[in-house]
């Protein structure tokens, strides 16, 4: 894989970045995935060893509803007896008492679950990554841009960090800051180098109290500027982890609630996975893989609900 245009990340402007990769990009560093990248980790995987890295999407789940978002809520639409009652569709009784029919419905917040961040999700001063301003792209409903109706389906080398095994805990300590330290000793404990291109998987611990929302939720442990810098600038085309907003809360910021989001999104042009199940692969001590997953195609959307699945590479 060839070297990327590098956006100036040592420093954190405060303000949207100009693409390295044109005017019209809407999906930052993953223009770094090519038809040769993507087929060199697929010959590499072995795809009869498959994790799911997503978690369970229920109605009383945990879920981000700190600012009045609504929780998870799904509903029956049709069902066996009632619809023998109602004959919804005019076929009679008969017909219905013998097709037993359910359907149901959901409604959800975007940031549900395992999801991707896009690029429009956070920037500054009324713009996001490239520029593009709210003024312009924002309509009624949703951007016109950027959304994750852009982003390609991610196949890519993925790579565990697990910060909480380095610590020798089960879960970080309350709004613990995973810096520079943290990621540089995990990697070389595992005896792992970061390469450009990768999706990079921060383990803080958080997974292994789902679903229990009081343990999972607040003042949760994550990544500090310091901790996401060092892994944009080696190249990362994605940056998740096991918890709710990848980063440290609260923060430690007094003029940004949110740095680690703005620093990556609007800066960086990386995107952001939340809430992944990153369980199994401490346990198997699995910190290479081949990370495959996609993001449901929502026009305009801040983000995407996607399942995505590690497969360790076959032994050379």
């Amino acid at each position: 894989m060839s070297e990327p245009v590098i956006v100036a990340r040592n420093v954190v402007k405060g303000e949207v970045s100009v693409s390295p990769f044109g005017a019209d990009d809407q999906i930052g560093m993953l223009n770094l995935l090519t038809s040769d990248s993507t087929r060199d980790v697929l010959a590499r995987a072995d795809g009869g060893h498959v994790i799911d890295l997503s978690v369970d999407v229920f109605v009383g789940m945990p879920t981000w509803t700190a600012g009045g978002e609504p929780p998870f809520q799904m509903w029956m639409e049709h069902t066996p007896r009632g619809t023998a009652v109602d004959d919804p569709i005019g076929v009679g009784r008969a017909h219905n008492e013998h097709v037993s029919w359910s359907a149901d419905s959901m409604s959800m917040f975007i940031h549900t679950g395992t999801h991707i961040d896009t690029l429009n999700h956070y920037g500054y001063d009324g713009r996001i990554w490239n520029g593009f301003s709210a003024d312009e792209h924002l309509g009624t409903k949703h951007w016109n841009i950027a959304g994750a109706d852009a982003f390609p389906p991610i196949i890519a080398r993925g790579v565990l960090i697990d910060v909480a095994a380095l610590h020798g805990v089960e879960v970080l300590p309350d709004s613990y800051a995973i810096g520079r330290a943290d990621v540089e000793s995990a990697l070389e404990r595992q005896g792992v180098e970061l390469q450009v291109g990768d999706v990079v998987c921060v383990r803080t611990g958080r997974g292994s109290v789902w679903p229990d929302a009081a343990r999972y939720l607040p003042r949760e442990p994550g990544l500090n500027l310091e901790g996401a810098s060092y892994i944009a600038e080696a190249g990362s085309i994605a940056i998740g982890a096991d918890n709710i907003a990848l980063e440290a809360l609260p923060s430690a910021d007094p003029d940004n609630w949110l740095p680690v989001h703005t620093y990556l999104l609007a800066e960086c042009g990386v995107p952001i996975i939340e809430v992944l199940e990153l369980e199994e692969l401490s346990r198997q001590k699995l910190y290479e893989f081949a990370f495959v997953g996609a993001c449901m195609k929502i026009r305009g959307a801040t983000g995407g609900p996607m399942r995505p699945l590690a497969m360790p590479f076959k032994e050379s």
